[in-house]
């Protein structure tokens, strides 16, 4: 890297929210799992909280904790049940092929550069870690709780709030350190130009709605690429929603349909190759 071309890393990273981004609201299947209605449960416990000034995402663990309480044995929700849920998490048509496909897509333009996976999600982060796709990322951040010595789930241990998640974009530019990590504050500490880890330039975010905006507003200027997701029965979902301002706007919008072809792959095997040819070009002024 030299001072006078932009900033560049040899590596890339894609960076995906979880639910309803590569599987299924994973707060409605755990329901689900515990014989609950996710409509009637929402509605009736996390909704009146919200309403009172809680934060989402502590609201759905506190009703969660309270929902272990009344329950014995092993129909609690222990750290247990919550991987048992993620085992059973079934991946968005695609997923499991996407990974290798990527990396083959950059090694195709620069056989050197790496492509690196990092999840940032608002939801319990246990069942992510526990899917059949764990193992193609480099780090995956979320909600976490706290565990009695049997397992069951106590309080919220780390919440994951729509600006949070901006942190963790900052984090893996970076360079990630487990140390650091406990310090949210190195995230916007200043790094020179020639150490950071993956500039911001070569990160691609790929989220399904308003609790990504903040993520796609740091993408957008900073020069990476935002790709939203919408479910097929709400296409105009990204167009027509006022509280997507020009800053959090995404490069494109496609269905979350991972196969080979799809909308989707195209656009993120496009803002592949993009990131490459721009390192490549970078290359040149060395």
């Amino acid at each position: 890297m030299t001072t006078s071309t932009k900033p560049f890393a040899n590596r890339l990273a894609v960076v995906f929210d979880f639910d309803e981004t590569l599987a299924a609201d994973t707060f409605a299947i755990l329901l689900q799992d515990l014989g609950l209605d996710p409509d009637t449960f929402k509605k009736e416990r996390v909704q009146p909280l919200v309403n009172d000034g809680w934060d989402k995402y502590i609201a759905r663990a506190y009703c969660l904790v309270e929902e272990s309480k009344q329950r014995s044995g092993k129909d609690k929700i222990t750290r247990e049940r919550l991987e048992k849920v993620g085992r059973e998490l079934e991946p968005f048509s695609g997923v499991s092929e996407m990974f290798e496909r990527l990396r083959q897509c950059a090694s195709n333009v620069l056989q050197d550069v790496e492509v690196e996976f990092y999840l940032i999600s608002g939801g319990f982060v246990e069942m992510a870690r526990s899917s059949s796709i764990a193992s193609n990322f480099e780090a995956m951040w979320g909600c976490r709780f706290h565990y009695g010595e049997d397992g069951e789930i106590k309080f919220i241990k780390q919440q994951m709030t729509n600006t949070e998640k901006t942190s963790y974009l900052y984090y893996l530019s970076k360079g990630m350190d487990g140390e650091k990590e406990k310090d949210l504050m190195f995230a916007y500490s200043n790094v020179a130009d020639d150490e950071l880890y993956i500039p911001l330039t070569q990160v691609i975010y790929v989220g399904d709605g308003a609790s990504d905006a903040p993520c796609f507003a740091v993408v957008n200027q900073s020069g990476g690429i935002g790709i939203g997701l919408y479910k097929q029965t709400q296409a105009d979902k990204w167009s027509v929603q006022e509280k997507i301002n020009v800053n959090q706007r995404v490069d494109n919008i496609a269905p979350p349909d991972y196969s080979d072809n799809s909308e989707l792959m195209q656009s993120l095997t496009l803002a592949v190759e993009s990131i490459c040819k721009q390192i490549a070009l970078r290359r040149l002024g060395i």
